[in-house]
């Protein structure tokens, strides 16, 4: 987790934060702050705004094969951007008691391999306990960035060599048409928990000629030797002139060889809906959707089951919260600025994907609901808020 402390002054500094791990054992009706209650990564007094020393992108995976010599090893990675030309790497920490104690974070991001701008790392388990961690690196010069991942045979104590996936590319400014939110993060990665060495990885890809994103696949049956040919993930067909982005892919493996991408959808107009602000309904490729792709990996590699299935109830404006309290926006602005500037509107930078012995669970952003406070203007505020989609895998045919 990525505490901070909620302090702003009079030049607006941005919080300080610091790398904590808690952890549950009984089922999180209760939780222990690990590694003796110490930060994994400490603060040093810098902030966001001085440009020095800001963890984020922080993410965590457990060894839980029975069995297996590394089982309850926790392997928790982040960033740290270092900004004022610093750049940016990768830091891994790991517990071997089950996160009571974590060996000291060491940078997993050789920068001669991914160069000295890398983040929004995912650090995965396979089915024999090899660690697996996936990269983006991004160039100095703002051009495509590439997509790394590497594998440790030896409990993280050390990595192979950071494996050139894929590039990947962001809209202008990180901003799509249309919308006042930034992008979120890139990339997603899962490993399968029945196949040794099986890989999935999926990102957002924007075209820049015909100005629209796809979601997009690749993966590898040979623990990130080699990697299939990126086929775009979404099945929708838009019409000439009409392009819609789909975008900020989650993709996850669960047992029995199931596989399942999802990803935010704006293939549908937004419709006539107390939740859709007025000037917002009927606007094409605008509001959102969830949508899922599951797969099916048979040991030769994940392959399509059927077509995409929407699994969000109500398409959501992004726009929202568009109503005021105090007199203050509610618009969640990532700059802290009423009003807020365009691109700088924010909707979480990913959502959860699980994929259980039965279900597939999505934990996703929504503004459908209304919550039960009053806005100045009148009626209530539609926040963001997170919302579960259970999707039972019995929906996609007999085997999967």
């Amino acid at each position: 987790m990525l505490p901070f402390n909620s302090f702003f002054d009079a030049t607006k500094l941005h919080p300080d934060g610091e790398i904590d791990v808690s952890y549950s054992d009984d089922l999180g009706r209760h939780w222990v702050k690990g590694n003796q209650g110490e930060p994994l990564e400490p603060a040093n007094n810098a902030s966001a705004k001085q440009l020095g020393h800001v963890e984020d992108k922080q993410w965590i995976a457990v060894n839980h094969i029975v069995g297996n010599r590394f089982q309850d090893h926790v392997y928790a990675a982040w960033a740290v951007f270092n900004g004022n030309g610093g750049g940016i790497k990768v830091r891994m920490a790991v517990s071997r008691d089950r996160g009571q104690t974590f060996a000291k974070a060491v940078t997993i991001t050789p920068p001669s391999q991914v160069g000295p701008g890398a983040t929004y790392v995912y650090p995965e388990i396979d089915a024999v306990g090899d660690v697996y961690v996936a990269v983006v690196s991004f160039p100095a010069n703002g051009t495509s960035s590439t997509i790394y991942v590497s594998r440790s045979a030896d409990d993280a104590r050390t990595f192979g060599p950071f494996v050139p996936v894929t590039t990947v590319t962001t809209p202008p400014g990180d901003v799509y048409p249309n919308t006042r939110f930034r992008s979120g993060i890139a990339e997603n990665f899962a490993v399968s928990p029945t196949f040794a060495g099986h890989l999935y990885l999926t990102y957002e890809d924007w075209d820049p000629l015909i100005g629209q994103a796809d979601v997009k696949f690749t993966q590898s049956t040979d623990s990130g030797r080699h990697w299939s040919t990126p086929v775009v993930v979404n099945d929708n067909i838009d019409l000439p002139g009409g392009a819609t982005d789909q975008f900020q892919p989650s993709v996850a493996a669960g047992p029995g060889g199931a596989v399942a991408v999802a990803f935010y959808d704006r293939r549908a107009a937004c419709p006539n809906d107390p939740s859709v602000l007025a000037a917002d309904v009927g606007r094409t490729n605008f509001c959102i959707d969830t949508s899922l792709q599951a797969y099916k990996d048979d040991g030769s590699g994940a392959a399509r089951v059927g077509g995409n299935v929407r699994i969000s109830r109500f398409t959501w404006d992004p726009e929202q919260p568009g109503q005021h309290l105090g007199g203050l926006s509610q618009y969640p602005c990532a700059g802290a600025t009423d009003p807020c500037a365009r691109g700088r509107g924010f909707i979480g930078d990913y959502f959860g994907l699980a994929v259980s012995a039965s279900n597939i669970y999505a934990l996703m952003v929504s503004t459908h609901y209304p919550s039960d406070v009053t806005a100045d203007e009148g009626g209530p505020v539609y926040y963001q808020q997170q919302v579960l989609a259970t999707v039972p895998r019995a929906g996609f045919g007999p085997g999967y």
